[in-house]
């Protein structure tokens, strides 16, 4: 009886590593198999509470991070399969070599040391931590030999300081990788954004979390600074990467870090990327969450941005009639809504999405130059940003055919002299 079982054990270990037609191995299979498991546990975890706009999750906090979005391969996996990604490492070994969440360090990186940068807890209030990163002497004497080379504005006299000093100076690192960047070398930037926030990552207070939502960083003080800077460009190179879903993480991230005063103006950015990666539920949940405190609908990109998110909801056919109704009334109301308060947008929009307005909307004064030409420079420019950013996303057809009678029934409003039209126009 024994050597019977030791032989079928025998014959399962065979089985687990037997190819498949595909050339994948089984445990390459079953790794995959419990990705998508845990993505449709995340997915379906928390209640769901019915609203007077649709159903929104309500368990977890508004700005919670989760550690495997922060993972551009798992993103990538999720597109094109392990095997493509990873090509012939075992996922299981890739795994084990990550120990920070940010970043994943690299054999080929120097050897990671003490660098001189230390977290400490400031205070708690509220159940909010505030931190803040500290230089020890050591460190500062990096950085102003740092400032002394920025100053002859030869980015090579940043190299020798790196090599001999500090291979994990943060704001050398940053600075090589602007400069690859600027050079097209998009690999070798992202690897050095990369070692700068493995740096930063290290030097963690042990109660700092990524995910609760509750951590602070004052970005006014210096030592600060870097931290958010290697978080912005890291967003930016994922999603130049096409990782829109892990840049969402991360804009989470620094909006989590100080989300009242918003240092880096990532509430321009963030409602692009919930559109990007498909994310309409947290972008409507945002709005509803954020709107009585902030007035996001004062910004332009979220006035057109959140009635896209609602139209997209009512798109899914996964959702009940009831909820893709819901979604497509509240996406009407709001559209219109961003038309009376920014008029100026949809001319620009349209002639980006190479669309041309019918001859009613062509001639009328409402949408016509006089309303690009009387906005404040301020809001021109958020305007520019806004089209040039998502025009895109407004290219479907099923998009502009919604935005067709939505744009009309405005004009209609305008033309009996609604009451909102002054309203939104004082706004």
């Amino acid at each position: 009886q024994p050597a019977l079982s030791n032989k079928a054990r025998k014959k399962k270990k065979k089985r687990k590593t037997k190819k498949t037609p595909a050339g994948e191995t089984l445990e390459d299979n079953d790794l995959e198999d419990i990705d998508s498991l845990l993505e449709k546990i995340e997915d379906t975890n928390g209640l769901l509470q019915q609203s007077q706009s649709g159903i929104i999750p309500d368990s977890r906090p508004l700005l919670y991070i989760e550690h495997r979005n922060l993972n551009p391969e798992n993103e990538l996996k999720r597109y094109f399969g392990a095997r493509a990604v990873l090509g012939d490492q075992r996922p299981r070994q890739r795994q084990s070599v990550r120990g920070t969440w940010l970043a994943t360090p690299q054999s080929t990186w120097p050897r990671y040391t003490r660098t001189g940068i230390v977290m400490q807890l400031l205070d708690t209030k509220g159940g909010v931590q505030h931190f803040t990163f500290e230089h020890q002497r050591k460190y500062q004497e990096v950085q102003l030999k740092f400032l002394e080379n920025v100053e002859t504005m030869d980015p090579n006299s940043v190299v020798p300081l790196l090599q001999a000093l500090e291979p994990y100076h943060v704001d050398s690192l940053l600075l090589l990788s602007d400069v690859c960047r600027m050079q097209e070398d998009q690999e070798m930037a992202r690897e050095l954004v990369e070692q700068a926030l493995y740096s930063l990552e290290c030097s963690f207070h042990p109660l700092f979390s990524l995910t609760s939502g509750s951590c602070r960083l004052d970005y006014r003080r210096p030592e600060n600074r870097s931290f958010f800077l290697a978080l912005f460009k890291h967003l930016t190179l994922l999603e130049k990467r096409g990782c829109a879903r892990t840049a969402l993480e991360f804009c989470k991230l620094i909006l989590s870090l100080d989300p009242e005063n918003d240092p880096l103006c990532v509430l321009l950015l963030i409602d692009f990327l919930s559109l990007r990666a498909r994310e309409y539920t947290f972008l409507t949940r945002m709005f509803q969450e954020v709107e009585s405190h902030r007035n996001l609908s004062q910004l332009p990109n979220f006035a057109f941005s959140v009635p896209l998110a609602y139209f997209f909801l009512s798109q899914q056919e996964e959702r009940s009639q009831l909820e893709r109704g819901q979604a497509r009334e509240e996406a009407a109301r709001l559209i219109q809504l961003a038309l009376l308060m920014f008029p100026s947008v949809l001319m620009p929009l349209l002639d980006h999405c190479s669309v041309q307005p019918d001859p009613r909307v062509a001639c009328h004064s409402f949408f016509g130059l006089s309303s690009q030409i009387s906005q404040p420079p301020a809001l021109s420019q958020l305007t520019a940003l806004y089209v040039g950013r998502t025009h895109s996303l407004w290219k479907d057809p099923a998009v502009m055919a919604w935005l067709e009678p939505n744009v009309h029934q405005v004009l209609n409003r305008v033309d009996a002299g609604d009451p909102l039209v002054e309203e939104c126009e004082h706004k």
